[in-house]
């Protein structure tokens, strides 16, 4: 008998309307960006949006990365699996966001902000990178109340996995503390992701505050880079950020799970209870069939988690995540294929065993 999944995946994150461009480094340097990083806007930051609508014929498309993550893992679970918390603004690009949460079956619950529009994040597309900077506006608005309300909060309360952003560090830290200690308390399952190396860099105290809650944290090459500068580990080997990361201080006894991509590169898997670093293969794509990297982290956090739910083995979850995330990059922008998304594990897809 298949398990009830349903409601059982809360995702919170800032919802944002990507204005994405293939533009050249020009333009980086123009506004002092760089390649495959994520920052917030400034102030020398806004024109840069206009000037991608004007001039670099840009495409408007759904953004905001839990929210690119739970469209993604609602497509290969059953129906009603997932539900989205962010705020947005009281306007056409909100409703564009929710047109598209509705067409992968993804259930929202926004909070409206009138007095802000939704926000928005400019993606320079460069290649095989890019390079994002969030404008967020009525995103950054949200408030712990919103969730904590009966009608919202019931929705904490049906979950047994919740997933956050790094992202969300700047906007509600007493929602990330609330949703993980009710995690921990009610033996459910944290995950979060670093998203971007600033997460790391600006917001310590509160990654510090919320990693012994975290049963599973995701990340990229350069996320881990500053994560472990951040949390002074000393080291810049992957594998062994990986590993002294799951291994630091726990609030409970559950083993603590550290997935970092290293996008076409291995992915590396180190947990808490096993000395043994655990490497993954990842399946090129051809030059000619590449689209952009826009979202491929999120949905690598996707195809894992419809496994992890499932109570699949670490391995299926990990080809998953690398099938949807390569599902992901032969298109443009953070889309998802049409028609039905439907995963099939290969029989011997498994790790390489490395020690320290």
């Amino acid at each position: 008998m298949a398990q009830n999944l349903r409601g059982a995946l809360v995702g919170f994150c800032n919802p944002l309307l990507d204005i994405s461009a293939v533009v050249d480094e020009g333009l980086l340097a123009e506004y002092k960006l760089k390649a495959d990083d994520a920052i917030m806007a400034s102030e020398e930051h806004m024109p840069l949006f206009q000037t991608l609508m004007d001039k670099y014929q840009a495409k408007l498309l759904p953004g905001g990365s839990a929210q690119n993550t739970l469209r993604g893992a609602q497509l290969l679970l059953p129906e009603d699996s997932a539900v989205f918390f962010g705020a947005v603004g009281k306007d056409e690009n909100a409703d564009k966001l929710k047109a598209a949460a509705d067409k992968a079956k993804l259930r929202t619950n926004y909070m409206v902000n009138p007095e802000k529009p939704t926000g928005t994040c400019a993606l320079l597309i460069t290649g095989k990178h890019r390079s994002m900077v969030a404008n967020l506006s009525a995103a950054e608005s949200y408030d712990f109340s919103h969730v904590s309300a009966p009608e919202n909060w019931a929705d904490i309360e049906k979950a047994r996995f919740y997933y956050i952003t790094g992202f969300f560090c700047a906007v509600s830290p007493k929602t990330i503390e609330a949703v993980a200690k009710h995690a921990h308390d009610n033996n459910k399952t944290f995950t979060m992701n670093v998203s971007a190396p600033f997460v790391a860099e600006f917001f310590t105290e509160e990654v510090k505050k919320t990693l012994p809650y975290i049963n599973i944290l995701f990340g990229n090459e350069t996320e881990a880079d500053a994560l472990a500068r951040a949390l002074q580990l000393g080291t810049s080997d992957i594998k062994q950020i990986a590993k002294k990361v799951a291994d630091m201080p726990r609030a409970g006894s559950r083993p603590r799970l550290v997935v970092l991509t290293q996008g076409a590169q291995s992915t590396v898997v180190a947990s808490s209870d096993c000395d043994d670093i655990r490497v993954y293969a990842v399946s090129p794509v051809a030059d000619e069939e590449f689209g952009d990297s826009n979202g491929a982290g999120d949905a690598f956090v996707a195809g894992f988690m419809s496994q992890y739910m499932q109570e699949q083995p670490l391995d299926k979850c990990v080809e998953a995540g690398h099938w949807l995330a390569g599902q992901v990059v032969r298109l443009i922008g953070p889309n998802y294929p049409e028609g039905e998304l439907k995963f099939v594990p290969s029989a011997n897809y498994t790790a390489t065993l490395e020690k320290l």
